[in-house]
């Protein structure tokens, strides 16, 4: 047997799990070349770390959508294993969450949000209620009606101001003026609640006003110019006179 028979034959006879990998055979006389096993994985990580060999791999993004493509496909599969039917009964009650989830939201409409305080209904200098009803008439010709809304309000509020039937206070809300106008106005007590309501729903809660909001708040403003107000001292005054002329 030749030499170079006599080395291979050893090599392809050493155990794998020796305590060195040998990269080369001898040529000739010439000693194997041999590299540890932790300097030959560090250079074969270095080697695999050049850019060359990852010029197609994903994007940071691409890999973070597999990832998240890949846990919404596992939640999934968990889901409808635990669901009776599977991916098809699964599916049935997404479909009925989402239906009912419709159905409030277009009963109830946009959620409202309590502000934790109550803002003032006047928010600038003083206006007269026909500078608030010119605003408001603006307002509303150019399609903007929840600034419509809340100036045709201040009119309504800042007029009974002007007939004396409210008493002039800064830092009013437009609840407290419907609750001291309809003292004086006690027919219109629910129409006031409501003109009131609909202010601080555009305001404070969110919602968006339409011109059917705007014209019930136009209406009641005209039926308050022409309704004489009910004066509960002057009726007092007046029974109590009546009462005196028949005693004596």
């Amino acid at each position: 047997m030749s030499p170079v028979g006599g080395v291979l034959t050893a090599v392809l006879a050493l155990p794998h799990t020796g305590a060195a990998s040998v990269l080369a055979l001898p040529r000739g006389d010439e000693p194997p070349v041999t590299t540890p096993r932790d300097p030959a994985r560090e250079a074969a990580r270095r080697e695999l770390s050049k850019r060359m060999y990852h010029e197609n791999d994903p994007s940071l993004l691409q890999r973070a959508l597999n990832a998240f493509w890949k846990w919404v496909d596992e939640l999934f599969s968990a889901a409808s294993s635990a669901t009776p039917g599977g991916a098809l009964g699964l599916t049935v009650i997404l479909l009925a969450v989402v239906a009912v989830a419709a159905a409030l939201w277009w009963r109830l409409g946009t959620p409202r949000r309590t502000p934790t305080t109550s803002a003032t209904l006047f928010d600038d200098r003083p206006k007269s209620a026909a500078e608030h009803r010119a605003a408001a008439e603006a307002h509303a010709a150019q399609g903007h009606w929840n600034q419509a809304v809340q100036e045709r309000m201040r009119a309504i509020v800042r007029s009974l101001e002007e007939r004396a039937l409210l008493e002039p206070r800064p830092g009013r809300t437009a609840d407290e003026a419907a609750a001291e106008a309809s003292r004086a106005l006690p027919a219109h007590t629910d129409r006031l609640r409501t003109a009131a309501r609909d202010f601080d729903d555009v305001t404070y809660g969110g919602r968006a006003a339409d011109t059917r909001v705007y014209h019930r708040l136009t209406d009641l403003d005209g039926e308050l110019e022409r309704t004489k107000p009910f004066l509960t001292s002057s009726a007092q005054s007046t029974a109590h006179n009546d009462r005196q002329g028949a005693a004596s």
